[in-house]
This record gives structure tokens, C-alpha cells and sequence, in this order.
């Protein structure tokens, strides 16, 4: 597997992604218009006053292309998708950044920072309802194709939310465990990873078997993706994170590396409990991670899940250039080079 491959088909895919993603949310606007902006600023794009930041790097969109492509069909008749998939992903973000009360995203100041909550709250509504519209819109697709996507899009909005309510329950839990971990996981973070991939097949006119592959193969990669991010947010450098390190114990978060810690080990266990406003020893809590084998045992449920992705992948039958971009697609996503 190359990805000169998946290089030459993001090239041609992106541009059109974002094409689409303009047309659905009307930019550049022809008249001043408030909410639009915050819209448009919130996913990169140039807005008077405001610095432009990177727009994302629209990986679950790509995935969508490709599943089609990959599935048998023209990747295009998918875009009206992946742009759903795309907004959908931004409207958890913008609340997100709320309930986490994060003031930067992506080195820019977050909507909620800017506008103030009760509006960056409307703001991730209106995207909410533009995913919804962009589906209804997908002139390529027959009437029964697009109610299904509907159904699956929102299917995944359910679980995605029901998932973020518990990983902000497990802020206040004494204890979580890995059940309940990657119960939260499987909605927060691979639903929709899972949604990408299975709409992506749909629009390619994947069966309804295949598609269930593609799908299982999404929540799989999903699940892969957000233990190594946990992994990572404890030993990863901040030059590859993009956070301080060791952020995610100062704010003392339940990933599945202090889940498995916290069952281990009665000194983290304790240094959990000091009170909220003591800051937590980072050093020492990586030392106690390190000691109880914390991080082998989330490595060894990421490579559980990698092995059931391209297990799902492999069942769904990718063939020909457009697999090998999508294998690629997954181990880019998973930080992995083989």
C-alpha cells in the first residue's frame, strides 16, 4: 500500500468537498450576514476581521468519498454526504468546546469565545440543521437511498451525544470502568467514523451486507483511533498532540489508560481523589500509569480493534487503487506508517 495513492485522491476529492461545503453553507456571502460568519469562521474559511485558520483535515468526509468509490460507485454522488458528515462532526465540535469550555481551537479562539455561548450554541444548531438539508439534497441518490442516510446520520447523532453525556458523567465518577468506557467511546468518537464509511457505501450502491462491513469497519477504526489519542494525550509528544503534555491528567479525564490505572493502582486511585483544586502530579501519575501497565493494556485494546477494522475492511471486499487509498486513509488516521 502506497499513499501516493490516497495523496492523489485527496487532491482530487478535497477541492470538490469544499466546493460543496460552500455551496451548502452559502460562501463567500453575498450581503453581511452575523450568523453566517460565525458558521464560516468556525470551519476556517475567511471572515471580515477574523483570522483565517486551518479548515481541519475533513478525514471522515474523505472517508465517505472513498467507501463510495470503493464500494462501486462515482465518489461524487457521495459529496452531498460527506458534506453531512462534515457538519455534523463541527456541530459536536462547537458544543464541545462549550461544555469543555475550551477558548482555543485549532489556534484560534473557539465560536463561544468569541460570541459568547447561547450564540455558538445557535451556531452549532444551524449546522446541525444544514447536515440534515445537504442529505434531503442529494439529487443522486433515489428518495429510498436518502431516507436510509437520514436514518443512519441520525442514528449516529443519537449515539454521539448519548456518548458525550457520559464522558461528562465520568468527570464526577470515582470510578469507570472499561465497559463503560468504551460504551461512552463507541458513541462519542466511533459512530460517527462508523456513519462515514457505511453512508459512503450506500451511496456506491453497496449491499445492505457490505454495507454493514464498511460500518463495522468505521466503528472499529473509530474505537483504534480514540484509545491511541488517549495514549498519546499521556506519552505523546506536544509537537504531535497539539496540547500541553500530560493535559488530559491535569484534567484529570477517564481515558482508557487512567481507567485501567485507577483499577490497579490505590496511589492514583488517591492522587484522583485530592481535591479539585490541587493540581494533580503529572510526573507521578505517569510513573504510576507506567508501573500498573496501564499504557500496555490500552495498547493491546487498540491493536484489538485495528486487527477487527481491516478484518471488517477486508469482508467488504476494497480491490484496486481506491482500496489501497482507503487502507492508507485508516493508517494515517491511526498514526501508524505500515
Amino acid at each position: 500500500m502506497t499513499p501516493d495513492i490516497l495523496e492523489a485522491l485527496r487532491r482530487e476529492c478535497l477541492p470538490a468537498l469544499e466546493t460543496a461545503l460552500h455551496e451548502t453553507l452559502e460562501y463567500p456571502p453575498e450581503r453581511i450576514d452575523a450568523a453566517a460568519q460565525m458558521l464560516h469562521y468556525h470551519m476556517g474559511w475567511e471572515v471580515h476581521e477574523r483570522p483565517t485558520g486551518a479548515p481541519g483535515k475533513r478525514t471522515r468526509p474523505l472517508l465517505t468519498l472513498l467507501c463510495a468509490h470503493v464500494a462501486g460507485g462515482e465518489w461524487r454522488a457521495a459529496l452531498p454526504l460527506a458534506v453531512a458528515v462534515e457538519l455534523v462532526h463541527n456541530f459536536s465540535l462547537i458544543h464541545d468546546d462549550i461544555q469543555d469550555e475550551s477558548e482555543l481551537r485549532r489556534g484560534r479562539p473557539t465560536l463561544w469565545a468569541l460570541w459568547g455561548m447561547a450564540q455558538a450554541i445557535n451556531a452549532g444548531d444551524a449546522l446541525f440543521a444544514h447536515a440534515h438539508l445537504a442529505v434531503q439534497k442529494a439529487a443522486a441518490l433515489a428518495p429510498q437511498a436518502r431516507l436510509e442516510a437520514l436514518s443512519v446520520l441520525d442514528k449516529a447523532c443519537l449515539a454521539l451525544t448519548t456518548g458525550q453525556h457520559s464522558d461528562l458523567a465520568f468527570e464526577s465518577a470515582e470510578r469507570v470502568d472499561e465497559e463503560a468506557y468504551m460504551e461512552m467511546v463507541s458513541g462519542k468518537t466511533a459512530a460517527l467514523i462508523s456513519a462515514a464509511a457505511e453512508l459512503g457505501a450506500l451511496a456506491g450502491g453497496a449491499s445492505v451486507a457490505r454495507r454493514e462491513n464498511f460500518g463495522a469497519f468505521g466503528q472499529a477504526l473509530g474505537l483504534a483511533y480514540q484509545v491511541r489519542d488517549d495514549i498519546l494525550g499521556i506519552w505523546g509528544e506536544s509537537s504531535r498532540t497539539g496540547k500541553p503534555a500530560g493535559a488530559d491528567i491535569r484534567a484529570r479525564k477517564k481515558t482508557l489508560p487512567v481507567v485501567f490505572g485507577l483499577q490497579n493502582s490505590l496511589e492514583l486511585r488517591t492522587l484522583y481523589r485530592s481535591p479539585a483544586e490541587c493540581a494533580v502530579d503529572v510526573p507521578t501519575a505517569v510513573r504510576l500509569l507506567d508501573e500498573c501497565g496501564a499504557r500496555a493494556a490500552a495498547e493491546s485494546v487498540e491493536r484489538e480493534q485495528v486487527e477487527l477494522a481491516f478484518s471488517e475492511l477486508a469482508a467488504a471486499g476494497p480491490a484496486g487503487e481506491a482500496g489501497e487509498a482507503l487502507h492508507a486513509l485508516a493508517r494515517q488516521l491511526l498514526g501508524r506508517s505500515i
